[in-house]
């Protein structure tokens, strides 16, 4: 029997459409990020939670992958950057959409959002990422785009 002593275990993610997914969509705006992000939105805790979903994309932007990273409690939610850029390696995306919900239905970002949201471009900067965009979505289908509005 081969001894696994001093053997990291490897990180294992997996690809799998959601229903209405169109994967070979290509994501050229923050409509587009919108329209295949807010599917992975938990509807039952929308409007009481906020929660991070992160959509990973090729070099010509199509969605390799999205994920429900985080979920948080009624006005804030942790965010890993090293769990966002982990995942962005692995999957050797070259692209980054982060999306979360604001319950409240506020999309003003606050000074967190803002905060995190520098955080991760610079990081993404750093191992030649691009931070495509950062959605903030409300319960009635609105959502706010960092890119739209020159905060990124």
């Amino acid at each position: 029997m081969k001894s696994t002593k001093g053997l990291l275990q490897e990180i294992s993610i997996s690809y799998k459409l959601a229903e209405g997914q169109d994967k070979k969509k290509v994501v050229t705006n923050s409509l587009d990020a919108y329209e295949q992000m807010i599917k992975f939105f938990d509807k039952d805790t929308i409007t009481c939670q906020e929660q991070i979903v992160v959509m990973y994309l090729n070099r010509a932007n199509n969605p390799i992958g999205v994920i429900p990273l985080f979920k948080g409690g009624i006005s804030s939610s942790v965010v890993d950057i090293k769990l966002i850029i982990s995942i962005a390696l692995k999957s050797l995306a070259s692209g980054i959409v982060v999306s979360h919900n604001h319950p409240s239905g506020n999309l003003k970002a606050s000074s967190a959002d803002l905060l995190i949201t520098n955080k991760l471009k610079d990081a993404c900067q750093l191992l030649e990422l691009s931070l495509f965009d950062h959605l903030i979505v409300a319960p009635d289908g609105n959502y706010l785009s960092f890119a739209d509005e020159g905060m990124l």
